[in-house]
């Protein structure tokens, strides 16, 4: 059966690996995929039963036909476009598949056709607080920053903050608390001018504190689960799936982790017993995990940030890792990790959120 151009890119076979699918929905900015084989409808897969898989700590290199969920939603062709709507819309589906008894893909209705510019609403909404670290000298995005703080630095018609707040509104928060230091009182002048519907909390580091130092400033003002972000960085992620996760697992910290893939410019090899070759790889392709710059934190371990000095949120970490208490980490495929701390990566997030 002959498809559009715009069906045949969210076409994967059963046979693509986990790393596979994760790369076609970077590439087309996308999180769902049709699996079609011998011209006939299988299933689709999701960045979430991906980010499932991985939990699992399944490989990356499995084949995604054994990680599908047995029940899928799709339309037969009796369908209204009324009963597909409705359908969409209760399960928050990028696209209907529309599948005849025989399993042919008969068509695909697509989520930016029929809702316009309206996006999938979270699985469910939440008002936590929110901490940005927007104290930072931004140093790798001089000499802007010299003048503009990194917070402050301008992404499509607004700013990074703006960006950041936006996105966690979308998910039912409304109480921000900025950790500031450098350029402190033009953030504040900025955000004062706006007149944003939020509740936002200024915290002044009288010195730089690291990644975690200044959240001993906020014993007292915070009595719940919390998120951090960088001031540099985007998710592009449900956010109430990240929550679920970390409640389910009942963390006391996650950490939102970013795949990367590098490919290494050189053969490498793998030596044996005095130094006997017992392979060879041209250029391979290496994947790791990334830490965003995005967590979640019980209440809790602001008590455990020292009210002195410079403290990193590694620190933390491995704190809480020598006492075996609680981390998760949850994955996200490399193109939904936004980062704006470098030139060549801000003008890639720049150019990614214009094409949106």
């Amino acid at each position: 059966m002959i498809y559009s151009k715009r069906i045949e890119d969210r076409i994967i076979s059963p046979n693509a690996t986990i790393l596979d699918a994760m790369k076609q929905m970077d590439v087309l900015d996308k999180k769902l995929l049709l699996i079609v084989s011998n011209e006939k409808f299988v299933s689709i897969i999701s960045a979430g039963d991906i980010q499932r898989a991985i939990i699992k700590k399944v490989d990356l290199d499995t084949q995604i036909s054994t990680i599908l969920r047995e029940q899928i939603r799709v339309a037969s062709p009796n369908d209204t476009m009324q009963a597909i709507e409705k359908l969409m819309l209760s399960f928050r589906m990028e696209f209907c598949p529309v599948v005849s008894d025989d399993n042919d893909l008969m068509d695909v209705h697509f989520w930016e056709d029929i809702f316009k510019n309206t996006k999938p609403k979270p699985v469910f909404q939440f008002d936590l607080p929110v901490v940005v670290m927007a104290g930072g000298f931004g140093t790798r995005l001089k000499p802007l920053t010299n003048v503009v703080p990194k917070p402050l630095i301008p992404i499509g018609e607004g700013t990074m903050l703006e960006e950041i707040f936006s996105r966690f509104n979308g998910h039912g928060v409304n109480d921000f608390f900025l950790s500031v230091n450098y350029k402190a009182s033009l953030i504040k002048f900025y955000l004062n001018e706006l007149d944003l519907p939020y509740n936002i909390q200024f915290v002044k580091e009288e010195e730089p504190r690291g990644t975690a130092g200044s959240l001993s400033l906020l014993k007292g003002k915070i009595d719940n689960t919390f998120f951090v972000t960088n001031c540099d960085i985007i998710i592009d992620q449900d956010y109430s799936d990240i929550l679920k996760y970390h409640r389910d697992n009942k963390n006391e910290l996650t950490i939102i982790a970013a795949l990367k893939h590098y490919q290494i410019p050189y053969g490498t090899l793998e030596t044996g017993d005095n130094g006997e070759l017992l392979e060879i790889k041209e250029k391979p392709d290496q994947s790791v995990w990334i830490n965003t710059g995005m967590y979640i934190l019980e209440p809790n371990l602001i008590n455990e940030i020292p009210e002195k000095g410079f403290f990193h949120i590694t620190e933390l970490i491995g704190n809480l890792k020598k006492e075996n208490r609680k981390i998760g980490v949850y994955p996200v495929s490399e193109g939904s990790w936004m980062d704006t701390g470098e030139w060549q990566e801000y003008d890639k997030t720049v150019k990614r959120l214009m094409d949106k």
